[in-house]
């Protein structure tokens, strides 16, 4: 394929990425679902290039960014407060369901060993929170289902990867237990000691920018500072990410300038989204190629539904089984475990949230070229994917029937300007340090009036029945952004002021928008 044909290929996968996953919001379809579906029929399609997976590409190139993208996104203190819980699911689980999901394939897949079925539990045992907040839509899950879910994706990938090597390893030659454990000793060493190292190193040379733009690029390639190292060192790169980008994430208050947060956010948020969606696009694009294989090498159509079925049964009852008996351990194991204990309703939930995605589909093709029945284990793992992406599908409903309580946005928005009326009242002292008689009085008088509106409002609320001071605020405010923004726009129009100047305007209309849209009580959950 020449170069301009490739181009125009990538430009019509995000195309066709981007509006599917629109239109999907728009009709509350699954996104990850119907882009799968869109793929696999497409694959069929004479003219459509046949997709071949690189593994190291996807090892390499895709898992460091959506890992970073992830952890930069996620709350150091919530996942220290839920690691009981977290490590539970990424460490214990996957190691059950490496050994379940590999003897019920040795059991039902013909001809391979013990140690190929071992690396297909592997490569079946992470999940993929992206897909499951895809699939729940508007449905809000408490923060702490949330906080779990998210914590174990994260580290669950680093546990699966490490697994699927020792496998591959024992496909390769014999290896002992004690070399298992070792390899996955230095592994989680390793990939810790490296994160930390990089997020320390990193969070020391942003501090020390000052431009933005220079900052945004660091942070384009801190996620494979952290991995290609700590790989080397035969550690876990993914850890080494996730370790990086937690510590980031934790820091960027201190270290980054507003600026840099606003623009680390956005273009992280916008390479997670186009990469998550684009892999579930990729996997239906791979089914023609995965089932030419089955085709050529596999056990015939039957028996492989058959096999399909056993093993989507058995990934999907081993979560459900750990986390009811993990659910039993809190309820009636030591007291610090009681005091958390997990009831019926979350734990469903959880254990419905199971989807696989982008790890599963790469890890199926690190699998070795001697593997017994690899073509069918790489279709068997595709069967995954998609099988728990279907599976969860009634997650909405399932929230709704087991009465699983919604975050409190209410409490959560009044927290929020609670913080903010502190944080005002300790700009007001600093006010009331730095200003001088030499100081403009009308200037002093508008920062004291402005710092002093909300903690007003909320100490003298409005009357009862009508909207709160401070969104009725907001609520004007917006309004008259709308009309500041049009006339900088008109005024761009009749060519009166360079366009840096505008530019600049705009900018800072933006900024005073952003901070309204958060304070607002609709801006929640967004």
């Amino acid at each position: 394929m020449d170069p301009v044909t490739a181009i125009a290929w990538i430009v019509a996968f995000v195309v066709v990425t981007v509006a599917i996953t629109g239109l999907t919001g728009r009709f509350g379809l699954s996104a990850p679902v119907t882009l799968v579906v869109v793929g696999a029929i497409a694959s069929f399609v004479p003219g459509v290039p046949r997709v071949h997976i690189e593994p190291d590409l996807i090892l390499f190139g895709l898992l460091p960014p959506l890992l970073f993208a992830a952890a930069i996104r996620t709350s150091l203190i919530d996942v220290r407060a839920r690691n009981d819980s977290i490590l539970l699911l990424s460490v214990a689980l996957v190691a059950f369901t490496v050994v379940t999901v590999g003897f019920v394939a040795w059991w039902a897949v013909p001809g391979i060993t013990i140690a190929a079925g071992l690396a297909f539990g592997a490569v079946v045992a992470p999940t993929d929170a992206v897909a499951v907040t895809a699939i729940t839509g508007k449905v809000p899950l408490p923060r702490r289902v949330v906080t779990i879910l998210e914590g174990e994706s994260l580290l669950n990938d680093a546990t699966a990867l490490v697994a699927l090597n020792a496998a591959v390893a024992a496909i390769v030659a014999p290896v002992t237990p004690f070399q298992v454990g070792g390899d996955f000793v230095l592994a989680v060493v390793v990939g810790a000691a490296v994160g930390l190292a990089v997020g320390v190193g990193i969070a020391w040379i942003r501090k020390r920018l000052h431009s933005a733009v220079l900052d945004t690029s660091l942070s384009l390639v801190t996620p494979f500072i952290a991995f290609l190292p700590a790989q080397e060192l035969h550690g876990s790169g993914a850890l080494a990410v996730v370790g990086a980008g937690l510590y980031l994430g934790y820091r960027s208050p201190v270290v980054l300038s507003a600026e840099a947060r606003v623009a680390e956010r956005l273009n992280w948020k916008t390479i997670q989204f186009l990469l998550e969606n684009a892999v579930f696009l990729f996997i239906g694009l791979n089914l023609a190629g995965v089932l030419e294989g089955v085709v050529k090498h596999g056990p015939g159509l039957w028996p492989t539904v058959g096999i399909s079925f056993a093993l989507l049964a058995a990934v999907i009852a081993s979560r459900f089984v750990w986390i009811f008996a993990t659910m039993m351990l809190y309820r009636y194991g030591p007291q610090r475990l009681r005091e958390r204990a997990w009831n019926i309703p979350s734990s469903t939930v959880t254990a419905a949230a199971g989807i696989r995605g982008v790890v599963t589909l790469a890890a199926a093709f690190l699998l070795p070229a001697d593997t017994p029945q690899r073509p069918l284990l790489q279709f068997l793992a595709f069967v995954v994917v998609l099988g728990t992406l279907l599976q969860a599908l009634p997650l909405p409903r399932l929230i709704r029937a087991v009465h699983l309580p919604a975050p409190n946005l209410m409490q959560e928005w009044t927290e929020r300007q609670m913080l903010t009326v502190e944080a005002k009242s300790a700009g007001l002292e600093r006010l009331d340090e730095v200003a001088t008689d030499d100081d403009e009085e009308r200037v002093v008088e508008q920062l004291r009036a402005a710092s002093s509106f909300l903690a007003d409002a909320l100490e003298n609320p409005a009357a009862e029945g009508r909207e709160p001071l401070s969104a009725e605020f907001n609520r004007l405010r917006s309004a008259m952004i709308d009309a500041e923004r049009k006339a900088v726009l008109d005024a761009r129009h009749e060519g009166r002021y360079q366009e840096n100047a505008v530019q600049a305007v705009l900018a800072a209309i933006d900024a005073e928008e952003t901070a309204l849209r958060a304070r607002h009580p609709k801006a929640i959950g967004e």
